[in-house]
Order: C-alpha cells, then sequence, then structure tokens
C-alpha cells in the first residue's frame, strides 16, 4: 500500500497517541484531583489480551480481509480474531494465573457461557483496531488515487513529447533511406520495425495494461533496428522464459532498461548485452548488463530510469525491487515484480 504523508513513522506515533487517549479514559478517574484506577490482576491479563488481538486483528486480519475484499472475508476475519480473544483470555485467566497466583477469572467455565460472554469483551478490541487501521488505509488510499490521478497526466504528456528518442528515429530513417538507396534486402525489414515502434509508442503506450508480449515484441524490434543501425546483429544476447506471455503489465515497465542499455552501453560481439526475462508463478524477473559505453549520454532519449522507478511504485507498491549496480565498468539492472 502507498505510504505518502503517513510514514511508518508517523503510524506508530499514531498508534502511540491513540494508546495514550485509551489509557487516559480507562485509568484517569478525576484528572483534576489526580484519581486513578489501580488495575487488579484480571484488568491487567485482559488489557494484555486485548493489546495482544488489537495487533493481531490490525497488522494480519485487516491486511488480508482488505487484499482482496469480500463481506465473507471480513466475518471470517473477524471470527478468526474473536476465537484468538477467547483463547489467549482463558490461557493467561484460567491457566497461567492458576499456576503463578492460584487464582481464575471464572470459578465455573460453561463453555457455551464463556463464548457469549468474550463475544462482548473481544467486541472492544477488533472495533477499535479496525477503526484506526481504516482511518490510515483511508488516507493512504486517498492521496495514492490522487497521485495515480497526476502521474497518468504526467505520464501521457511525457509519452507525447518524447515517446521515441529523436536521435533514434533520424539515424534509423538515414540507414533506411541508404538500405533503399544500395538496393538492401534488408530495407523492408527495417521499415516493418520501425513500424512496429511507432505504432507500439502511438497506441499501445496510451493504455493502462498491455500483453507481456505485446512489450516483448516492442523490445525486439528495438533490438533488430539498433542491430541494423550499427551493422552487426549479435551484440545482444536475449533471452526469454516465459510461463504466459499474455500477462498484463503497464507498458514501457521493461523497454526503458533496455533502451538505457543500447544507448548507453559498448557495441560489441565479443561481449553482448545480456538481456534475461523470466515470467513464472506470478512473478517476473528482468535483468539487463552491459558493458559502460564511452559515448556521451543522451538526456532527450527516453522515459529514464527515474520516471520508471515512480511508475513501478505506483503500479506494484510493495510488490517490485528494483536493484541498479555499477561495478568493473558494467552496469547491470535487475527487476522483481510480484504479478499475483
Amino acid at each position: 500500500m502507498y505510504k505518502g504523508t503517513i510514514t511508518k513513522r508517523l503510524e506508530c506515533l499514531i498508534h502511540i497517541i491513540y494508546w495514550l487517549l485509551i489509557s487516559y479514559f480507562t485509568f484517569v478517574k478525576n484528572p483534576i484531583g489526580a484519581r486513578f484506577s489501580v488495575p487488579d490482576l484480571f484488568l491487567c491479563t485482559y488489557f494484555i489480551v486485548f493489546i495482544i488481538t488489537f495487533y493481531f486483528h490490525y497488522l494480519i486480519v485487516m491486511k488480508k480481509v482488505f487484499k482482496a475484499f469480500n463481506w465473507k472475508r471480513l466475518f471470517a476475519g473477524v471470527f478468526v480474531s474473536y476465537l484468538v480473544f477467547t483463547f489467549l483470555r482463558f490461557f493467561f485467566e484460567q491457566i497461567i494465573t492458576k499456576l503463578l497466583f492460584d487464582r481464575v477469572n471464572y470459578t465455573s467455565v460453561n463453555f457455551l457461557n464463556y463464548m457469549l460472554d468474550n463475544l462482548h469483551y473481544s467486541s472492544m478490541s477488533i472495533i477499535l483496531s479496525s477503526f484506526l487501521w481504516f482511518v490510515i488505509y483511508s488516507i493512504r488510499l486517498l492521496e495514492y488515487n490522487k497521485l495515480i490521478l497526476e502521474e497518468n497526466k504526467n505520464t501521457e504528456i511525457k509519452f507525447l513529447k518524447a515517446q521515441i528518442n529523436p536521435h533514434f528515429v533520424f539515424n534509423t530513417l538515414n540507414n533506411i533511406y541508404s538500405m533503399v538507396y544500395f538496393q538492401s534486402d534488408k530495407s523492408l525489414t527495417a521499415i516493418d520495425k520501425l513500424s512496429q515502434i511507432m505504432r507500439f509508442t502511438t497506441y499501445e503506450s496510451q493504455k493502462e495494461k498491455i500483453k507481456l508480449s505485446d512489450e516483448v515484441a516492442y523490445i525486439k524490434a528495438y533490438i533488430e533496428l539498433e542491430e541494423l543501425r550499427h551493422q552487426e546483429s549479435l551484440f545482444v544476447d536475449l533471452k526469454l522464459e516465459l510461463e504466459n506471455e499474455f500477462e498484463e503489465i503497464p507498458p514501457y515497465i521493461l523497454s526503458p532498461l533496455v533502451e538505457n542499455a543500447l544507448k548507453h552501453g559498448a557495441v560489441s560481439n565479443s561481449e553482448p548485452i545480456e538481456i534475461y526475462l523470466k515470467v513464472l508463478l506470478g512473478k517476473l524477473i528482468f535483468k539487463v548488463k552491459n558493458k559502460i559505453g564511452t559515448q556521451k549520454k543522451d538526456s532527450l532519449g527516453g522515459i529514464g530510469l527515474d520516471n520508471l522507478q515512480k511508475r513501478l511504485e505506483i503500479h506494484y507498491p510493495e510488490k517490485h525491487q528494483l536493484k541498479i549496480t555499477n561495478e568493473e565498468n558494467h552496469f547491470t539492472a535487475e527487476l522483481e515484480i510480484d504479478l499475483k
């Protein structure tokens, strides 16, 4: 879930204030006269169970329920939290206190009465936990939706302004012109590849999600055009292991890493650019490795790695890892995405 202004630190501070308020209204009877309630043994055990159930419901149940919300999951989650509360209360008040203090809270335990009684006592812990979680979740959701709208607008503008590196287009057109002039049998292939790229950047890039195979086709066309431009055909080593090529992903999630390697990497048959894509069991692994070239970086090209990182945060919050390393004159980008 997108964190936004409510960071982990702020969330912890909210919890501290929350518990201070609960403690104040529970134990302070008269703030002016400084009168406080002194908790007895079973009030202490109740609060221990209360706190454990509160965070079990907050950290586990609510996350599971709202991961794919439906009313059955909600009622099942509440019931599980109720059972946890009841079990813990029995454990602390009927077993632990008996061993340590030779005291029990219920001298005679009737199963049905005990379950009904704890239905009342557990409700406060579950309701307060749900309330706090839902307030924080709602704030984050509102901020996240606002960010999505703004990012979509910004991304659309960037795509319209610089969908393809202009230098790449000009160089490709010059190469195609030369091929046609000298009647090369590769000229039609080059025109076809360029049309594929133009079609992708004009139409597919405007979609929220595209098939993985479409992104792969765009990458292949881009590579083949670069090979034609450099007049070398083996300087890219592309390996694919796709369990499901119809898996849907946002456009330009993979290709910026390839474009970056082709623009800034050294072109060499002896040390090709390595591109590896694997999709298996709902997990995507993408790795691009290239030897760093000596050419000057082109500031006009692509949507850039910074923009890619922002888009990954939006589309796959807490479900991705992008690792960039620059060692021994080699640049490596490794991307993992949980597609589930």
